[in-house]
């Protein structure tokens, strides 16, 4: 019982360091995708870039999803934690890490967006964003990509030893997932509306972007932890 009281306890304080940590990332995220979804629909001067992106996409698939998630998530987020010295050991190894994550989930997140058209079809109206955006948080966030990040990223914590990392399981399931997944409702559910409110096709390019800026934004607060 008392182990239990104090998983809840670690529990309730990671999700409020958290949310106090993101607060305003996360509202400039969302402010960001806005934005960027607004302009879509009324800069007319923004659609030549909106359509290079859009033929990129049709053209190369889920090529172009593993790619371009591997370096607006992966390469030039670690760029700017590596030179605010984030990265404190084996950075060809970290560089590689983060690289190969985001072309995995770039390449799964390109397939559930697909899934996502099959599912509840390629509309903006309010009830498919809305059945969408909860499909997308409250199972597939939940569910997959949640608990794959939280494992794969203490597996890097642990200087990729994984019997190291097993030594972390109870924490990892009890107290490192639930945050991961409850902390992503908040930041990601307004961001993920914007990003659904878009033709399929633009939908991982704004991915991207949002995914890009918000790792930027906690590299950057959080360079003198």
């Amino acid at each position: 019982m008392t182990s239990n009281n104090t998983n809840a306890t670690r529990l309730i304080s990671n999700i409020k360091m958290a949310i106090g940590a993101n607060l305003w990332p996360g509202l400039c995220l969302q402010l960001f995708a806005l934005t960027i979804g607004l302009s879509y629909f009324y800069w007319p001067a923004s659609q030549q870039t909106f359509q290079f992106f859009a033929d990129l996409k049709a053209e190369y698939g889920v090529l172009y999803a593993a790619i371009s998630t591997s370096l607006f998530g992966g390469l030039l987020p670690f760029i700017v934690m590596f030179l605010n010295g984030k990265i404190k050991f084996m950075p060809i190894q970290q560089l590689i890490f983060y690289m190969l994550i985001w072309a995995l989930l770039g390449s799964l997140i390109n397939a559930f967006y697909t899934l996502q058209v099959v599912l509840f079809g390629d509309g903006n109206d309010w009830l498919t964003i809305v059945k969408k955006t909860a499909f997308d948080q409250f199972v597939f966030s939940t569910f997959l990509t949640g608990p794959f990040i939280a494992l794969a990223f203490l597996w890097k914590d642990q200087r990729f030893n994984w019997m190291q990392s097993k030594k972390h399981f109870d924490d990892l399931i009890k107290v490192q997932i639930p945050t991961t997944v409850v902390t992503t409702w908040i930041i990601w559910i307004p961001a993920v509306s914007v990003i659904y409110m878009m033709p399929t096709n633009l939908q991982i390019p704004l991915f991207n972007l949002v995914l890009c800026f918000f790792v930027l934004i906690l590299a950057i607060l959080n360079v003198d932890d």
